[in-house]
C-alpha cells in the first residue's frame, strides 16, 4: 500500500508540471502521507536513555520514517543524476522549502548545474539571520540527495534506492531547516543546500563552490551530512567529523550540546574521506571550515552503493537523536557572537 501511495503522490508532482568506502544488519516502516508538520509522529517520545539526556525533542523516529519512505522509494528509481526519479525528489524539496517559508537563494531553488552533461540541479533555499549584522554571515548546512540510479540486478532488484547513502542526510537537513523556519532564532544566515551529482564526483558541490565564490559569498563555516542512517554502538560518540584535525569544529561542537557527541573516527582519515563528499569543494574555494558529519564507520553497514540499501536498515530512533542532538550544535555556532570555529 505504501508503494501505491507514493507513486500516486509522485503521478501528481509529474502532473504538475561518490566518493567513500564500505560492509550489517536489517531493521522496517510508515506512511509516506504524513505531513511534514503532522501531529502524529511529532508527539512520539524518545527514549530516555542516556544518549537522550537533556535532548530537545523535536524530531521523532516516526516522522523520520516517514520522510525517509519517499526519498528511499522504489518510485524515485535510485535518484540518479538527471533522472525522472531525482526530479520528483527535486519537487519534493522544492515543495518543503516553500512550505516551511525558506525563500530561493536564487531567483528560483533551483541552481543548475553546469558541469554535468544531463539537467541537474541542486536545490538551494536561504533563511535570513534575524541579527542586524551577523545575519551578513553566512552558514551553508548541506547534503547530497541524489544516488546511482539502475544498477545491475541483485535477487532481481536493480534499484540502488540509497537509504543510508545519502536519503539519511537529505532527511537531516530538512528537518534542521524545518526546525530553524519554525522558530527563526538564526543570527547568522542560513543555506540549505540538496547537492547533485555528488556520486558523478562532487560535481553539484563543486559547481555551486565556484558560483558562491565568484559572487564573494561572506561564507562562515560549511556544516555537510552524509551517511546518518545507522548508529555506532561501539563507539562512545554518535556522529564523527571528517577532517577532524583541521579546525576545532568538533569541540566547539560539544560544547554546544554539552557532551561528547562528535568523535574522531581514525578509519575517516585513512580513507581520506574528508575530501569525498561536498564539504571539500567548499573547503577548496573557501578555506574556511567544511566538514561533514556522518555515522557509517566501515564496520555498520553492508550495502554501500547495493540494492540493499533501503529503508529497513535504517536506524530511526538513531536519525531523531542525530537531528535532535544537531539542533544545539547549529543553533549555538549560528548565535555565538564571534567566529568560534578556526581553521587549525
Amino acid at each position: 500500500m505504501n508503494r501505491i501511495l507514493i507513486i500516486l503522490w509522485c503521478c501528481v508532482l509529474v502532473a504538475c508540471g561518490t566518493t567513500q568506502l564500505v560492509e550489517t544488519d536489517p531493521k522496517a516502516v510508515s506512511n509516506p502521507e504524513t505531513p511534514v508538520d503532522g501531529p502524529e509522529g511529532l508527539k512520539s517520545e524518545l527514549p530516555k536513555d542516556w544518549k537522550e539526556l537533556n535532548v530537545e525533542s523535536f524530531t521523532s523516529p516516526g516522522h523520520m520514517e516517514s520522510l525517509m519512505t519517499f526519498f528511499a522509494s522504489d518510485a524515485l528509481e535510485g535518484r540518479d543524476s538527471g533522472s525522472q526519479g531525482i526530479e520528483l525528489a527535486a519537487r519534493y524539496i522544492e515543495e518543503f522549502f516553500k512550505n516551511q517559508d525558506i525563500g530561493p537563494y536564487y531567483e528560483t531553488y533551483r541552481d543548475t548545474l553546469g558541469n554535468y552533461e544531463k539537467p541537474a540541479y541542486n536545490i538551494v533555499g536561504v533563511l535570513p539571520g534575524i541579527d542586524d549584522i551577523l545575519k551578513e554571515e553566512y552558514i551553508i548546512i548541506g547534503a547530497h540527495y541524489d544516488h546511482i540510479g539502475i544498477i545491475d540486478p541483485e535477487n532481481g532488484d536493480t534499484i540502488a534506492n540509497g537509504a543510508n547513502d545519502n536519503a539519511s542526510g537529505t532527511v537531516t537537513v530538512l528537518e534542521l531547516a524545518r526546525y530553524f523556519a519554525k522558530n527563526k532564532n538564526n543570527h547568522r544566515s542560513l543555506i540549505f543546500v540538496l547537492f547533485s551529482a555528488e556520486e558523478k564526483g562532487l560535481l553539484g558541490s563543486k559547481h555551486l563552490a565556484q558560483r558562491m565564490k565568484g559572487e564573494a559569498l561572506n561564507l562562515y563555516v560549511m556544516l555537510n551530512f552524509e551517511m546518518t542512517g545507522v548508529s555506532m554502538d561501539s563507539r562512545n560518540y554518535q556522529l564523527y567529523i571528517t577532517g577532524y584535525e583541521k579546525s576545532n569544529l568538533a569541540e566547539v561542537s560539544n560544547a554546544h550540546r554539552g557532551k561528547d557527541i562528535i568523535g574522531f573516527l581514525p578509519t575517516a582519515k585513512k580513507y581520506g574521506l574528508f575530501q569525498r563528499s561536498d564539504n571539500y569543494p567548499f573547503f577548496n574555494e573557501f578555506g574556511v571550515p567544511s566538514h561533514t558529519f556522518c555515522s557509517f564507520d566501515f564496520t555498520n553497514f553492508a550495502y554501500y552503493h547495493k540494492v540493499g540499501d533501503e529503508i529497513s536498515t535504517m536506524d530511526f530512533d538513531h536519525m531523531a537523536r542525530v537531528v535532535n542532538n544537531m539542533i544545539p550544535i547549529v543553533k549555538g555556532i549560528t548565535n555565538a557572537p564571534n567566529q568560534e570555529i578556526k581553521m587549525n
